[in-house]
């Protein structure tokens, strides 16, 4: 179900979990951590990345999302520490490997889809391009500002697309090649969440569980003939089932 958001100057009174998350649209970071803190059932706070609220800033040091804040401690804005967080916060389910290998492999993945160069980043630039060159993507105005954040470089659009569909590749086949029903096994762990939500950046869920700005919709969809022959049925199956059985819909942004 939906869940209540507070403005930022409650958030930062109010004791205990509190997330800053984007909104109007699936951003896969944001939207992971939620994933997370509802599998592992923590209880938190929600309050909106507000680009002009000068306390936001203030509290978690730049103007980013998600960031996780407990209690008095540091804001948390990387993928790694907010789960790190969650596994401290909750008893279980956990939603990491006990065996220290099967651990490290997952953390590899996981930085395939979340962290600098993976899948959601190769993704983002993907969407610079296209709006940047009139292919579709993201709007002049949006682009200019993901293309700095990204560090968008023209001559790197080839090896980006390329990437893009490698990744999408290799997720594909190491679920056809699974033990179980998860990336990992027979056990959903971190990866899973996060292969479900980056999956939001190539085809939406419907309208009715993922209420988006339609701009937005319009420019994840967009997808150059090497992406969408990289984007196999099983992968959108996978995701289709992970929201089923242990995400939240519809989705609250």
């Amino acid at each position: 179900m939906p869940f209540e958001y507070v403005s930022v100057s409650e958030a930062i009174e109010r004791p205990g979990l509190r997330m800053v998350v984007v909104s109007n649209i699936p951003s896969p970071w944001s939207e992971a951590a939620k994933g997370i803190f509802h599998i592992e059932k923590i209880q938190w706070t929600a309050t909106r990345l507000a680009y002009d609220d000068p306390a936001l800033p203030k509290w978690i040091g730049s103007i980013t999302a998600p960031a996780v804040v407990l209690d008095d401690e540091a804001p948390r804005t990387g993928w790694a520490e907010i789960l790190l967080l969650a596994e401290r916060l909750a008893e279980s389910p956990s939603l990491l490997p006990s065996d220290p290998l099967e651990r490290a492999t997952m953390m590899g993945l996981s930085h395939e889809l979340m962290g600098v160069g993976g899948l959601c980043w190769a993704r983002r630039l993907q969407g610079v391009h296209a709006g940047l060159t009139g292919k579709g993507g993201f709007g002049a105005r949006v682009s200019g500002y993901l293309a700095q954040k990204y560090g968008y470089r023209p001559d790197e659009a080839d090896a980006i697309r390329g990437r893009v569909a490698s990744l999408l590749s290799m997720f594909a086949d190491r679920l056809a090649s699974s033990s179980g029903a998860y990336v990992m096994g027979d056990a959903v762990t971190a990866v899973d969440v996060y292969l479900a939500v980056t999956l939001a950046l190539f085809d939406p869920l419907p309208p009715e569980q993922c209420d988006m700005l339609p701009k937005y919709r319009e420019a994840y969809s967009s997808l150059d003939d090497e992406t969408k022959a990289a984007l196999s049925p099983g992968l959108l199956a996978f995701r289709d089932r992970m929201y089923a059985e242990h995400l939240e819909l519809p989705l609250s942004l």
